[in-house]
């Protein structure tokens, strides 16, 4: 099987983002975005799916506000991923994942489709409906990065690496801990549905693409 890893360059007048991604990789990470909880948050993926992640902001107009930095993060590393996953030929495709995290305070479900049709879609529960209605705790968020910003890197990332992706916040009470087990469960959702199962034969899908 190929080495599925690829190297995406994005260049804006707002940002220059390089990133190199491994899916089949052993965890190792170096992220350099200028916004230090995405930097966490993408550290903890790379760990968690078993990805080797080199991502660097190599200009940035973080002086104004981390709004187009986070999009083009999204936005590179799911071109990444798309480039590196090629034809999708014997992948698992679906995914499902729970990651709790801390005292059973935070529990988030990330379900995947490696459709080909990139799409973000959230979902809160009773215990979350707080997450969804600012100005609140969710508002503000980890260190200015709120669940606003976490919506919108999730958004550009899902369309551009061509998955479906729908998180449900089942339970939680710190923001940080509910987004630190949102970005492990995406990681091993990622992990198991870009993996390979040797009983798929070709792309895993009626139409024969993906």
């Amino acid at each position: 099987m190929r080495r599925r890893s690829a190297v995406v360059k994005r260049k804006t007048r707002e940002t220059d983002i390089v990133v190199k991604f491994d899916i089949d990789g052993t965890g190792r990470s170096r992220v350099r975005t200028g916004i230090g909880f995405l930097d966490h948050m993408l550290e903890s993926f790379a760990r968690h799916g078993l990805f080797d992640l080199e991502l660097r902001v190599k200009k940035s107009d973080l002086y104004i506000d981390l709004h187009h930095t986070n999009e083009d993060a999204g936005i590179v590393l799911g071109e990444a991923f798309k480039k590196a996953l090629g034809d999708k030929r014997g992948i698992r495709r679906f995914a499902d994942f729970r990651a709790p995290l801390d005292e059973a305070l935070t529990e988030t479900r990330v379900s995947i489709d490696v459709s080909g049709r990139g799409s973000f879609h959230l979902h809160t529960q009773s215990k979350t409906k707080w997450i969804a209605h600012a100005p609140s705790r969710a508002g503000r968020g980890v260190n200015g990065y709120t669940f606003a910003d976490a919506k919108h890197f999730l958004e550009s990332f899902s369309r551009h690496a061509g998955i479906t992706l729908h998180v449900d916040f089942i339970s939680g009470e710190y923001p940080h801990h509910v987004l630190e087990s949102l970005f492990k469960s995406l990681a091993k959702a990622l992990d198991w549905a870009a993996g390979i199962d040797e009983r798929v034969k070709g792309v895993p899908s009626t139409k024969g693409k993906l």
